[in-house]
C-alpha cells in the first residue's frame, strides 16, 4: 500500500507540472508560484482515501491481471481529480463555514496574504479537473462520459452543501424540520456521490463499462455513503478527539446530526424541551445538557444497532450483485468504514 501511495503521489507531481506549463495561460513567475503553494497546500493533503479507492477498484475490477504503468497513471490522474473536486470543495466550504483549521493546518482563507482570494482559488481548482481530463483522455472512448460525470457529481454536491447551508440559516433555527429524511437527502448529495459512487464510477468507465447499467452499484454505494456519514456524526460526539482528530462542535453548529434527528424521535415532550433549549447554542453547558441527553436516550445503543442492521443491509445487496469482480469493489469499500474509530 506504501508503494500504491508513493507511486500515485509522483503522478501528482506530474499533472502539477503541466498546470504550471498549461500551454492556454501565460504564466508570470508570481502566478506560478502562487498556484504551486496554493495546490501544495490544499491538494495532497487528506488521507487520499477517494483518490486511491480509484486504483483499488480498477484492479479488482481487471479480476487479477497485472496493470499495465499506463493503466496504473491514468488511474491515478482520475483518483487525483477527485482529490482535486474536494481541494476546491473544502477551499469555498471553510469560507462558507468561517472555519479556522482544516486537516490540522489553519484554512487556506486564513493564510496571510491569502483571504478571500481563496475563492477563486476554488474556482482554479474547479477548472483544473477538466484539463487534466483534457490531457490525458482526449482521445479515450470514455472521455464524454468522464467529463457528464464530474459535472453530474459536483451538481449534486453543491446542491447537497445547498440545503445543509440553509437548514442551518441563523435566525431561522427550526428543530423541527430535522427529521431523517432531511438528514438522508444533506448526506446523499453532500457527501455519498463524491466521496464513494465517483472513485468507483471512475474505475467502472476506465474498465469501459456503460454506468447506466450499474445503477444498483450506485445505490450500494449511495447506502454506504450514508452509514459513513451517520458514523462521522456519531464520532463528532462520542469519538475520541485524539483519534479522529478534531473536536466535534455539531451540537453548537445546529447540525441536522443522524444524533439530534434520532433523539427528537425518541424523546418525550420534556426531553424534547432541552434539545430546543439548548441545541445550537456554544456555550459548553448547554452542550454538556445535549450529550447527558443523548446518554439518557441510549443514543450510542441505538447507534450500534443501526450500524449492525446498515451493515447486514448493505451485505446482502452486494451478494445479490451478478459481477463477483464488482461485489470485490464494493467489500473493499465497506471493509475501510465498518466499525471505523475515525
Amino acid at each position: 500500500m506504501a508503494d500504491l501511495k508513493s507511486t500515485f503521489l509522483n503522478v501528482y507531481s506530474v499533472l502539477k507540472s503541466e498546470l504550471l506549463n498549461d500551454p492556454a495561460f501565460e504564466f508570470s513567475d508570481d502566478a506560478r508560484q502562487w498556484i504551486d503553494r496554493m495546490l501544495d497546500y490544499n491538494v495532497p493533503g487528506g488521507k487520499l482515501n477517494r483518490g486511491l479507492s480509484v486504483i483499488d477498484s480498477y484492479k479488482l475490477l481487471k479480476e487479477g491481471e497485472a496493470l499495465t504503468d499506463d493503466e496504473i497513471f491514468l488511474a491515478s490522474a482520475l483518483g487525483w481529480c477527485i482529490e482535486w473536486l474536494q481541494a476546491y470543495f473544502l477551499v469555498l466550504d471553510d469560507i462558507m463555514d468561517n472555519s479556522h483549521t482544516r486537516r490540522g493546518q489553519p484554512c487556506w482563507f486564513r493564510v496571510p496574504k491569502v483571504g478571500l482570494i481563496a475563492a477563486n482559488d476554488g474556482v482554479l481548482l474547479r477548472n483544473h479537473i477538466p484539463r487534466i481530463l483534457k490531457n490525458h483522455f482526449k482521445g479515450k472512448p470514455y472521455y464524454v462520459d468522464l467529463l457528464d460525470l464530474f459535472n453530474e457529481v459536483e451538481f449534486q454536491t453543491a446542491s447537497g452543501q445547498m440545503i445543509d447551508l440553509i437548514t442551518t440559516l441563523e435566525g431561522e433555527k427550526d428543530l423541527s424540520k430535522y427529521t431523517l429524511t432531511l438528514h438522508r437527502r444533506i448526506v446523499q448529495y453532500k457527501t455519498a456521490y463524491y466521496s464513494f459512487y465517483l472513485p468507483v464510477a471512475c474505475a467502472l468507465l476506465m474498465a469501459g463499462e456503460n454506468l447506466d447499467n450499474h445503477v444498483d452499484v450506485k445505490n450500494i454505494l449511495v447506502e454506504m455513503g450514508t452509514y459513513f456519514q451517520v458514523q462521522d456524526d456519531y464520532l463528532d460526539c462520542f469519538g475520541d478527539p485524539e483519534t479522529i482528530g478534531k473536536i466535534g462542535t455539531d451540537i453548537e453548529d445546529f447540525k441536522c446530526s443522524w444524533l439530534v434527528v434520532k433523539a427528537l424521535e425518541l424523546s418525550n415532550e420534556q426531553q424534547k424541551r432541552i434539545l430546543y433549549e439548548h441545541y445550537g447554542k456554544p456555550d459548553p453547558a448547554n452542550v454538556a445538557k445535549v450529550k447527558a441527553l443523548y446518554n439518557e436516550l441510549n443514543l450510542q445503543g441505538v447507534f450500534e444497532e443501526y450500524e449492525s442492521q446498515s451493515y447486514q443491509k448493505i451485505v446482502n445487496s452486494i451478494e445479490a450483485h451478478p459481477s463477483k469482480a464488482v461485489q470485490a469493489v464494493l467489500k473493499s469499500f465497506l471493509a475501510k468504514i465498518y466499525k471505523r474509530q475515525k
